[in-house]
Parts: structure tokens; C-alpha cells; sequence
């Protein structure tokens, strides 16, 4: 089965798409609506070591409608999902989202507002 991953942020870069799905991801630009953009520290050895940095993005739902984060929307197997899920620490929770072009996707939010 087939689904579609919003990313906003490091699920975005080369390097750690081969090193969670030994490939690189075909994307679209799209934007999720509602939400604005703050940064992460995060401290999984294994997360920094993928994505070169210790600093990841963050999406909050926005009170403001007109807020907007950016990013790609990819197609990934069930596999390539359970491996994103892998990747994502604690403070990410995954929840269905549509996308300002009317995609409903799976995207990575802050866990404390969801």
C-alpha cells in the first residue's frame, strides 16, 4: 500500500532519505495550512548522525488560518512509513493532515498538540 508523507523538514534532505529508505523520494512541492514552524533540539545520536544537526523544525497548529509551512509531499510504501515513524523522536506525532493543494498526507506534528 501506498501513502502520502508531508515533510517540512529533514525527511526532506538526501541524506536521510537514503540512510531510512535506502533511496531518494520523488516530492511535490505542497504547504499545510493552519500551522507555523518552530525549531527542536533533538538528542537521538542516530537522528543528528542522519541529519547532520541537532536543531529540527517543529510544526504547531496556528491560530492563524493564514499561516503557512512548506515543504514536499512524497509517496512511500508501508515500509518507508514505518521507517519514517522510526526516525521521528517522542516529540513528533503522526497525524492525517490536507494540504493546501487538497492532498490528504500524513505529517509529522509536535505530540504536545496533538
Amino acid at each position: 500500500m501506498s501513502h502520502r508523507l508531508f515533510s517540512y523538514g529533514t525527511l526532506q534532505l538526501e541524506q536521510v532519505q537514503l540512510d531510512r529508505f535506502g533511496r531518494r523520494l520523488d516530492g511535490s512541492p505542497d504547504a499545510l495550512p493552519g500551522h507555523l514552524m518552530t525549531v527542536l533540539r533533538i538528542t537521538d545520536p542516530g537522528v543528528i548522525a542522519s541529519s547532520g544537526t541537532d536543531h529540527h523544525p517543529l510544526v504547531l497548529p496556528s491560530d492563524d488560518p493564514e499561516d503557512l509551512v512548506e515543504g514536499s509531499v512524497y509517496t512511500v510504501t508501508d515500509e518507508e512509513l514505518a521507517a519514517a515513524d522510526d526516525y521521528e523522536v517522542d516529540d513528533y506525532a503522526r497525524r492525517e493532515v490536507v494540504l493546501a493543494s487538497g492532498t490528504r498526507a500524513w505529517v509529522y506534528l509536535a505530540s504536545s498538540a496533538v
